[in-house]
């Protein structure tokens, strides 16, 4: 039996694509046993073994760029994990390892290297992480998503695949009628789809806060899907009981949420307002989006591309590299986008979203330049570069070959 280790993780944008990597290899190869390592206390935690795969944690966490007390306990950290790491892989003994990136990540994959086991990394960004540039030199693979990766990594190691994406996302047709009932909407109205990420977005939050705030009485003909993220859904509930907005009980949407505590809000003078911490029928949400607001993570807008709806992206400034930033502008500078920046969202976002949903012409023009961004089939790519590092692996590829032997001469 193939048995791979895939590790890495702590937001969505890393879970997600690390999920559907597995799921192309186990449609590849079904006897295959595949671990998932990842950080204890994040998110991967509870998706991995949702989506029907084991999962080892490693008490690590990153290292702050700032002077902070935390960096303090990050050696004793890394030598735990190390350590951890060291004893899962003699135990489980993986054919080959896969990184895409988080804090576990890079213990996981130093280790496996130094002890021979062939390791490809995912690397999400246009500009990539120092975990990935470190690793660089010690793996064999590197599948990035945009061209140009050599400026970063040995040009011989690099794949373009693109990103892994979420194959429920890739075909939306005929579930919107679906989707109308599963949030409650109308037929008529356009929907707005607001994203923080898996994590939430403050300043995103706040910026909806204030447009819902100024609007309540006015007559804006759309639907609004809101993704808060968990930390921040209580107080973006409270905030909306006090602009006025009815929040009934009684109405939990199904499967949305921790605990259930995912109300309708229907605000007085805007349609209705869906208020959840995390979306997990995002295909659902998807597939009725006539404009999408969200994060520019790498994953989060290489799904963007593949779904094709007029966008506007709000990249954290709070992350490695400031690589939202640099994704975003990259999508801005083919016409493939919006970008509102996120100290300027409580300002500008609002105007925004009503300016583009009001104009249809810049929605199909930038439709038109985001669709041929999008790349489906990067966790079957990825799956396959991963085969290829398997041992036997020339054997079985050339094993069908006939060689013609060369003629004698005299």
């Amino acid at each position: 039996m193939t048995k791979i280790i895939i590790s890495g993780g702590g937001t969505g944008g890393h879970v997600y694509p690390a999920i559907a990597i597995a799921n192309a290899l186990k449609a590849k190869e079904e006897d295959m046993d595949i671990l998932f390592i990842g950080a204890q206390g994040r998110m991967e935690m509870e998706k991995v073994p949702a989506a029907g795969y084991r999962i080892e944690g490693l008490k690590i966490s990153g290292f702050q760029r700032k002077f902070t007390w935390k960096n303090l306990t990050f050696p004793f950290k890394l030598a735990v994990s190390l350590m951890k790491a060291r004893k899962i892989i003699t135990h489980f003994k993986p054919d080959a390892v896969i990184g895409v990136g988080g804090y576990a990540s890079g213990p996981t994959l130093r280790l496996a290297a130094s002890r021979g086991i062939p390791c490809l990394i995912q690397e999400q960004n246009s500009f990539p992480g120092m975990t990935n540039r470190l690793l660089a030199e010690k793996v064999r693979t590197i599948c990035v998503a945009y061209p140009g990766m050599e400026k970063f990594f040995p040009v011989e190691k690099i794949r373009l695949t693109g990103n892994p994406i979420r194959q429920d996302l890739v075909n939306l047709t005929g579930k919107e009628k679906e989707a109308r009932a599963y949030f409650g909407f109308k037929d008529d109205e356009k929907v707005v789809l607001v994203l923080g990420g898996s994590l939430g977005a403050a300043n995103i939050n706040k910026a909806m806060l204030k447009f819902i705030g100024e609007n309540v009485t006015s007559e804006i003909p759309f639907q609004i899907i809101w993704q808060t993220g968990n930390y921040y859904y209580e107080a973006v509930y409270k905030n909306l009981q006090n602009e006025g907005c009815r929040v009934p009980g009684s109405s939990l949407l199904p499967n949305e949420g921790p605990g259930g505590y995912d109300f309708r809000h229907p605000a007085s003078g805007i349609g209705k307002v869906v208020v959840v911490p995390f979306i997990n029928r995002m295909d659902l949400a998807y597939s009725i989006a006539d404009l999408i607001v969200s994060r520019a993570g790498a994953i989060a807008i290489s799904e963007l591309s593949v779904i094709a709806r007029p966008i506007i992206l709000v990249p954290s400034p709070n992350v490695a590299e400031d690589h939202q930033t640099k994704n975003a502008e990259a999508f801005v500078r083919q016409k493939a986008a919006l970008m509102v920046r996120d100290q300027d969202a409580s300002e500008m976002l609002g105007n925004t979203i009503v300016k583009l949903i009001n104009d249809c012409s810049l929605q199909q023009e930038l439709t038109n330049h985001l669709r041929p961004l999008g790349i489906m089939d990067g966790a079957e790519k990825i799956a396959e570069e991963t085969l290829k590092l398997l041992p036997g692996a020339m054997k079985k590829e050339n094993r069908h070959l006939t060689l013609t032997p060369l003629k004698q001469t005299r």
